[in-house]
């Protein structure tokens, strides 16, 4: 259902956002993901990944797992190819299987127990105007994460890499111009807390989201909602499902502009052939956040 316009058109330019400190326990995970991804073949051990870190393997175990809510080795198992491509074997019928339920128990709208709504698209046209947006920087499992809320529910979602702060706020604040932004870490603290704490995933107090694009956009977000958790898809099977079966690449195009990563899970959309194609937050990211559910996946199946 759409929400209503708002009255006011304030043009304010948004203001940059304030410096965050850098933070070195990233880089590790970061550098640990980029080389498990370029070596899975080999199965290196945590003695073998800790020493090319210059860390102790039980240091690195902790940082690791206490940023990624996995081990290494979990995570060295999740992100082969042919976990990729199971995913994929597995991914028509499930997303099938999830329209056909209704999207209840296992269908579920998604695991993170979203409800959502999408501006009107003259708001869309409009940039946003008389939108507020609050934002703020949290730490997150995937390096710093950008968190946008409205008077309507989560609107944006972006990641960054230390020292990257200023130009993924300059991304995000760009896709709606004419929105008034006031930063306010304390007013997005407790929405970040939910997005990436699993224990706090309630079905009775489910997050609200709300999409603002085009309606084309929108469907195709909508559409990946209903992807879940462990599981995979094609940009031509989102086109199948929102009735378009020829605009798989304009479908990538709109997975691409998602303006609520992670929780709009566009990262479980694959390449027809199972690779993990082009992420808007870079590859190494994706595959950080593949791993990562499928550690949740492993400790709650």
């Amino acid at each position: 259902m759409g929400l209503p316009m708002m009255q006011s058109a304030t043009e304010t330019r948004p203001a940059a956002p304030s410096p965050m400190p850098e933070t070195g326990d990233y880089a590790v995970v970061r550098r640990t993901i980029e080389y498990l991804t370029d070596n899975w073949r080999d199965q290196p051990g945590l003695d073998e990944i800790a020493a090319r870190m210059g860390m102790a393997p039980a240091q690195l175990q902790r940082l690791f797992t206490r940023w990624a809510g996995i081990t290494p080795k979990g995570f060295l198992q999740a992100i082969t190819l042919d976990h990729a491509r199971r995913l994929l074997r597995d991914s028509a019928s499930v997303l099938d299987a999830s329209y056909e339920v209704g999207l209840s128990g296992p269908g579920r709208l998604h695991d993170l127990f979203v409800t959502h709504d999408a501006m009107t698209p003259g708001a869309y046209k409009a940039g946003g105007a008389g939108l507020v947006v609050r934002y703020g920087f949290h730490d997150s499992p995937f390096g710093r994460a950008l968190v946008m809320i409205t008077d309507y529910g989560l609107a944006g979602l972006a990641f960054a890499d230390p020292g990257g702060e200023a130009a993924a706020f300059a991304d995000m604040s760009g896709r709606w111009p004419r929105a008034d932004y006031v930063e306010d870490h304390a007013a997005t603290a407790a929405t970040a807390a939910r997005i990436f704490e699993p224990g706090r995933w309630n079905p009775e107090t489910p997050l609200r989201v709300v999409m603002i694009g085009t309606d084309f956009e929108v469907r195709v977000w909508q559409t990946l909602l209903k992807i879940p958790m462990g599981r995979a898809t094609t940009y031509s099977d989102v086109a199948r499902r929102i009735g378009r079966p020829k605009a798989a690449r304009a479908v990538g195009a709109a997975v691409g502009r998602n303006p609520i990563s992670f929780v709009v899970p566009c990262h479980r959309v694959l390449g027809k052939s199972g690779a993990l194609t082009g992420y808007h937050w870079g590859l190494t990211r994706k595959r950080a956040i593949i791993g990562w559910e499928a550690g949740i996946c492993g400790a709650t199946g």
